[in-house]
C-alpha cells in the first residue's frame, strides 16, 4: 500500500464570475505530479475548522506543507510590517493544528517555502516580515529567472539529513520575500544561502521533519537533488504506513 501525502490546499483569491471557483481550495499541480512519481498517493485537505483537524489524521501517513501565502505574524506576537504580503488567516490556523497533531501522531512532515516558515512558527519560532528586515539579506531571492530554473546556491550542513540527502552544495531556485529568523526549540537550522539567510531546517532528535525554502515541485523534473527530497519524503511516510497499518 503506498503511502498517502495529505497536500494542505491554497485557497483561489482572485475575483472570478465562475461561482465554483470563489474561494475555491486547489493544490499546485507540480506538487501533486512531484507526489505521485515518487510513489505516494496525494489527499487534498481544504482549509476547515481546526476543531476539525482531529477527524483528519487516519486520513495520511505523511502531510507536505507548501508554498503561498505569508504567514500572519500574530501568531509570533508581531503586529504586521508594512512589507508583508497577503495573509489568510483561515488557512495558518487550519494548517497549525494539522502541524501540531501530526507531530504528536508522528506523522512524517515535509515543508516547501511558505511551508517551512509555517512549520517554523506553528513550533514556535518567528520569521522576518520581508527580507529588508535582514540587514545580512543582500542575495536575490525572489528570482526573475523561470520558476523551473535554479539561482543560487545555497551551504547545506554536512552534519544533517539534507547533506545525506543532496549533499553539501545545491543549487536551488527561490521565490521568497519571507524567512525565518528565531528557530523553533524542536528545530534545527541545516541550510544558508551565503548571505546566511536561512534555506533548510529539520528536527533535531529524528527524520520526521525536513523542510526547505526553495521550491523542488517545481525543478524535480529536471534536478536530481529535488527528486531526491521527494523521495526520501515518501520513504518515511512509507515508514508510518507500515508502522499504522499493521
Amino acid at each position: 500500500m503506498r503511502p498517502r501525502i495529505a497536500l494542505p490546499a491554497d485557497t483561489l483569491a482572485e475575483a472570478t464570475n465562475v461561482i465554483n471557483e470563489r474561494n475555491a481550495a486547489f493544490a499546485p499541480r507540480p506538487a501533486i505530479e512531484a507526489i505521485v512519481k515518487s510513489g505516494g498517493v496525494p489527499v487534498i485537505f481544504p482549509s476547515v475548522n481546526p476543531e476539525d483537524v482531529r477527524d483528519y489524521m487516519t486520513l495520511f501517513d505523511g502531510v507536505c506543507f507548501l508554498g503561498g501565502a505569508d504567514v500572519d505574524p500574530t501568531f509570533y506576537g508581531e503586529e504586521p510590517f508594512q512589507k508583508l504580503g497577503m495573509t489568510y488567516l483561515k488557512r495558518d490556523l487550519f494548517e497549525i493544528e494539522l502541524l501540531k497533531q501530526s507531530v504528536t501522531a508522528g506523522k512524517a512532515i515535509m515543508g516547501i517555502c511558505r511551508g517551512m516558515q509555517l512549520i517554523n512558527v506553528g513550533l514556535g519560532g518567528t520569521l522576518y516580515q520581508d527580507l529588508s528586515q535582514d540587514l545580512h539579506a543582500t542575495l536575490k531571492h525572489s528570482q526573475e529567472a523561470p520558476g523551473n530554473m535554479p539561482s543560487h546556491h545555497v551551504t547545506v550542513d554536512p552534519d544533517s539529513r539534507l547533506n545525506d540527502i543532496i549533499g553539501q552544495r545545491p543549487y536551488v531556485n527561490s521565490r521568497h520575500h519571507q524567512a525565518v529568523k528565531d528557530v523553533a526549540p524542536y528545530l534545527k537550522v541545516t541550510a544558508r544561502a551565503d548571505d546566511q539567510v536561512i534555506e533548510a531546517i529539520e528536527s533535531i532528535d529524528n527524520d520526521q521533519i525536513l523542510a526547505v525554502q526553495w521550491h523542488p515541485e517545481n525543478i524535480y523534473k529536471h534536478f536530481e537533488d529535488s527528486r531526491k527530497l521527494f523521495k526520501d519524503f515518501i520513504n518515511r511516510s512509507q515508514k508510518v504506513a507500515d508502522k499504522t497499518r499493521k
